[in-house]
């Protein structure tokens, strides 16, 4: 160890020993120049390391930890992933002291004026950066590899010493905890999350690193996000956080912090809606749960009955219920206008109002095109997917009854008839990613409300979990990018396509045979049995057809409708 060859000698103690046998817990000190030392670690070895480092830090003078790491040898492979959760960054610190390989002095700026010397470590003496670097409407500087050795906090410690970090939230179920942690850089908030404090700091450094500074740390191709074609009014990384927390947040709340025996799932999905640039603004829509559909001798011919329990399919038919009322408010008085998402469109109808975006959030990637691919293979070095035409690829995918997952279709498949599946044919539903892509075309406001209402697409899909961008961008709108001749106001939306920090972990088990749904305004969760499409007593859905046409019906003598023509 490098503080025993500055400081020969040294005595460590054994304070104490805790925790279970299998999981014990050691806390060792030492003594340098008569101040004491402790460090803690589940092995005596990794607590006098930890106690080393605190001492090292403070007898060797350097301004910051940072340079006490690099005096220490401590390197970081240069390609270490600072958005996964196995990284545990007080671990990957502790292996061995090594001379850290030399890397080539690069500029981060293009007046040169901020460098790293030879052996990787930033120039102290460095002029500040430029206020105009942090204005986001400029571009930035041109992106610099991270410097070896280093995580994010260590480096932004460097380029901004005395930065104060704050705790802002816990949250999520006992076994997958989220934390957030925030930070103030030169007058912009970034906030970070992660499954610990640590690595929520780690994360909230790496996202004012990108933004402030244009360094990214992780430069898989596959876990970046995928930038929207339309209006993008906030940073990818933060807004599918944020999202991904909201919806979370609010499935606790309904679910008594997750103690409720609806809190079980598989799938979690939710909708979220912003109306500016300000993402503390944002508004939950609706959260759903499910991975089920009906049983096919349970179908309903007037619509009683949910087909799909899906949580992604369940979560767009809960934003149908929110866009209705959001039209009756706009009919109620001239006040009411003001407040309502639409506004009078010059085509006739209605419109969202500019600033009005909706963010569909998945817990896990949709069934279908974009789950088929394996989440730990290789990466490869080309960023698009080497095997694009390979048959599993691209394919429409249709959902089992009484099972999970989902089977290609046959291009010479029989055409499934209402009378075939009450005999005992094998109903099959369409995939979510198939559905996906279609509310990419025609929206997500539905036949009934097109009539009256401009197409609404997701500004945004932010996956919990399996995200990978080459294959959910291909599911999504990739593989339908060469249609053409579509209406008037309707599209191929582009949406942005964006993981979250703190990724889910996969969960096993049997799912659940019930959904529960919430939209905006509702008292509590409803629960529907996902094999009989109906609630626990029989009686057909709040989201069901039938009263969504009625509401419909309700408002169609008052509304202008959408004209079609050019």
């Amino acid at each position: 160890m490098q503080l025993n060859e500055i400081k020969p000698g040294l005595q460590y103690t054994l304070l104490s020993q805790t925790g279970p046998v299998h999981a014990p817990l050691f806390v060792m000190s030492v003594e340098v120049n008569g101040q004491v030392f402790e460090g803690s670690g589940p092995t005596k070895k990794k607590a006098k390391l930890h106690a080393a480092e605190k001492a090292l830090r403070s007898f060797v003078q350097f301004p910051n930890a940072s340079e006490a790491h690099l005096a220490m040898g401590r390197t970081l492979s240069v390609h270490t992933d600072f958005t996964s959760d196995q990284a545990d960054f007080p671990d990957t610190l502790f292996n061995g002291f090594e001379t850290p390989d030399r890397v080539e002095s690069f500029c981060m700026g293009s007046n040169g004026d901020e460098s790293l010397s030879s052996s990787g470590d930033l120039s102290l003496s460095a002029s500040p950066v430029p206020a105009s670097l942090a204005q986001p409407p400029l571009p930035g500087p041109p992106p610099f590899p991270p410097p070896s050795g280093k995580n994010p906090v260590m480096i932004l410690n460097e380029l901004r010493p005395g930065l104060k970090y704050d705790f802002l939230s816990e949250s999520g179920e006992s076994h997958a905890k989220s934390f957030v942690m925030s930070v103030v850089v030169d007058g912009q908030f970034f906030e970070g999350s992660g499954r610990n404090k640590k690595l929520a700091k780690a994360r909230a450094a790496q996202s004012a690193l990108a933004t402030i500074f244009n360094l990214h740390l992780d430069q898989t191709p596959s876990r970046q996000p995928v930038p929207s074609e339309g209006l993008q009014l906030h940073l990818p990384q933060v807004l599918a956080d944020a999202v991904s927390r909201l919806v979370l947040g609010k499935f606790s709340d309904l679910t008594d912090n997750f103690s409720s025996p609806h809190a079980r799932r598989k799938v979690l999905a939710g909708v979220v809606m912003t109306t500016g640039t300000d993402v503390k603004d944002a508004k939950v829509i609706s959260v759903s749960t499910g991975t089920k559909c009906i049983n096919g001798e349970y179908m309903s011919d007037r619509g009683l009955a949910l087909n799909d329990c899906h949580a992604e399919i369940i979560a767009r038919r809960s934003l149908l219920r929110f866009l209705y009322a959001q039209l009756e408010l706009y009919l109620n008085s001239k006040e009411d206008q003001k407040s309502s998402i639409f506004q009078k469109s010059e085509r006739g109808g209605f419109r969202l109002k500019d600033t009005v975006q909706f963010h569909l959030y998945i817990s896990t990637s949709p069934c279908g095109d974009a789950r088929i691919f394996s989440p730990h293979e290789p990466v490869l070095e080309e960023p698009s997917d080497r095997h694009p035409n390979r048959k599993a690829r691209g394919q429409l995918r249709t959902k089992i009854e009484s099972g999970e997952g989902t089977i290609p279709v046959r291009s010479n498949a029989s055409i499934q008839t209402w009378d075939g599946v009450l005999q005992g044919e094998r109903l099959l539903t369409m995939s979510c990613s198939d559905k996906i892509a279609r509310w990419n075309v025609v929206g997500t406001q539905g036949s009934l409300l097109s009539i009256f209402v401009e197409p609404v697409y997701f500004s945004s899909i932010i996956l919990g979990s399996l995200y990978h961008g080459d294959h959910l961008s291909r599911a999504m709108y990739q593989r339908i990018s060469n249609i053409e001749d579509l209406p008037p106001l309707y599209t191929l939306n582009k949406p942005l396509l964006s993981g979250i920090s703190n990724a889910e972990a996969r969960q096993p088990g049997k799912a659940p045979n019930f959904s529960v749904n919430w939209t905006v305004g509702d008292s509590a969760l409803e629960v529907i049995n996902a094999t009989t499409g109906k609630d626990e007593l029989g009686r057909p859905s709040r989201l069901c057809a039938p009263p969504l046409a009625a509401d419909q019906d309700h408002q169609a003598h008052h509304l202008p409708r959408v004209q079609a023509g050019g």
